[in-house]
């Protein structure tokens, strides 16, 4: 394998697996800010018990996100110098922000909560954990912003003598079409994931555990299942107008999706399962609805969709200078992961609305039923199967793109470190990939140990008087 295949594989497998810790950061900070909102307003020790419980493991995660992030910076020095020189000057300023605002505020006001239980008084101690959760989202909506630029590049101008692109329009970058949509999306995608954790977790403990603070995992049930039913909703609305933006500034993303070879002048078809020829070149077998397609891309069940072939002809006139010769992403890749992700999206959002009911009417079976083991399986698989859809969908946002590392720009092969063998970058593909195992160990220990403790004693915090008194750590 050459180095630029190895440096794909290396950036593919750090970016989905800190992918796996962001989402649960980013809903877990907003689902223990309002578990403790309920114990401030009501005094019930169920709240209290619940936000403790699920604040150590919010912290499980975010431990292992923020060490797991780290990676992904150094490796645009690593193996993609070429590309950091390219486009480091948009690329780097929402990239910045996101560290000097978003992050060291959820780093400090999160230092703040978990150390001031005993020290803040109650409702500066609450607005602590909601400014994390703000800090969260903001870090995203950053970071989306520079990922945007990759799928539509705007706010720039290339500087042909020192052959890059430089920033002109900062604003333009923060408000690009895509990051207006993709935000949402992932953010509702990311609140999937956390309402299924909470939802699974509780529900776990019903079964398991009958008769032990049952009152409050039913409670946690409600929440997560409500949440994750919510922000499916959102993610499903989001997610179509994404798909008519991306039609918009990537067709062959769109195409690829599909498996859609020819194009559909009007009423084309949505392919629930593509067979395709070796060389990815037509279909030889497909099982499609009429029409669904069209009005995802556009709007219009009438509407016109492009196909791979013909935009494969027209881009290699537009890109001849490039030197590329196949302007289709990995057609299997792309298909097949967007199926994964929409079809995980929505068998969880069922899971969590059937586990919702069974609470709510009181017939959460004994374990020992048939029904109660096979309840027993779903919970545990529930914040499993938004978190692949997560995974999923990011992978088929990466792969669509292909082949250029910024849409139109830059093709992937060009942002390479020209100065790093393969050799090296197998050297550290290997290490990462050890390390990473390692960390899936602890973090999956840690989290396995403490969801079996169950919730914890309530022990309301009493304000520490001595100002001299050392910092406690509340978990």
């Amino acid at each position: 394998m050459e180095a630029l295949e190895l440096a794909r594989w290396q950036f593919g497998i750090t970016t989905v697996y800190h992918y796996f810790f962001v989402p649960i950061t980013i809903s877990m900070a907003l689902l223990v800010a309002i578990m403790q909102t309920f114990w401030h307003r009501t005094q019930d020790e169920k709240w209290l018990k619940l936000t403790r419980f699920f604040g150590k493991l919010f912290l499980i995660n975010f431990a292992m996100g923020v060490v797991t992030g780290i990676v992904q910076e150094f490796q645009f020095g690593m193996n993609w110098s070429s590309y950091s020189r390219f486009v480091g000057d948009i690329f780097g300023a929402p990239l910045a922000i996101e560290g000097l605002l978003a992050f060291f505020m959820e780093s400090t006001f999160l230092g703040l909560w978990i150390f001031g239980w005993t020290r803040l008084k109650p409702a500066v101690h609450l607005a602590c954990i909601w400014m994390v959760s703000l800090g969260t989202m903001l870090s995203a909506y950053f970071i989306l912003a520079a990922n945007s630029f990759m799928q539509n590049p705007v706010g720039f101008t290339m500087n042909e003598e020192r052959g890059r692109a430089e920033l002109t329009d900062f604003g333009a970058v923060l408000l690009n079409k895509v990051t207006l949509v993709t935000v949402p999306h992932t953010l509702f995608a990311a609140f999937m994931v956390g309402g299924a954790f909470v939802a699974g977790i509780a529900f776990w403990h019903l079964l398991r555990n009958p008769g032990r603070d049952t009152d409050a995992f039913k409670t946690a049930v409600r929440l997560g299942a409500v949440t994750l039913m919510i922000s499916g909703l959102g993610t499903i609305i989001s997610g179509d107008i994404q798909g008519k933006i991306m039609t918009e500034v990537q067709p062959m993303k769109m195409a690829a999706a599909e498996a859609l070879y020819e194009d559909a002048e009007s009423c084309a078809p949505f392919s629930i399962f593509t067979v395709g020829t070796l060389d990815g070149s037509r279909s030889v077998f497909s099982v499609e609805v009429p029409c669904v397609l069209s009005q995802l891309a556009t709007g219009s069940f009438d509407g016109e969709v492009r196909g791979i072939n013909s935009l494969q002809e027209e881009y290699a006139k537009t890109f001849a200078e490039t030197g590329i010769e196949n302007f289709a992403p990995n057609i299997p890749v792309t298909y097949w992961s967007f199926r994964l992700m929409m079809g995980l999206g929505f068998l969880a959002m069922a899971v969590g609305a059937w586990m919702w009911w069974l609470v709510s009417r009181d017939r959460v079976p004994a374990l020992e039923t048939k029904h109660g083991k096979f309840l027993l399986f779903s919970a545990i698989t529930l914040p499993l199967m938004p978190l692949f859809a997560n995974s999923f969908g990011w992978i088929f946002t990466e792969m669509g793109r292909q082949p250029w590392v910024v849409f139109g720009l830059m093709p992937t092969a060009a942002g390479v470190s020209p100065s790093v063998s393969a050799a090296q970058v197998w050297t550290s593909l290997i290490t990462f990939t050890l390390l990473y195992g390692a960390l899936a160990v602890v973090e999956v220990g840690l989290l396995i140990k403490y969801i079996r403790k169950g919730l914890p004693d309530a022990n309301p915090p009493a304000i520490e008087e001595d100002s001299d008194a050392p910092l406690s750590f509340a978990y």
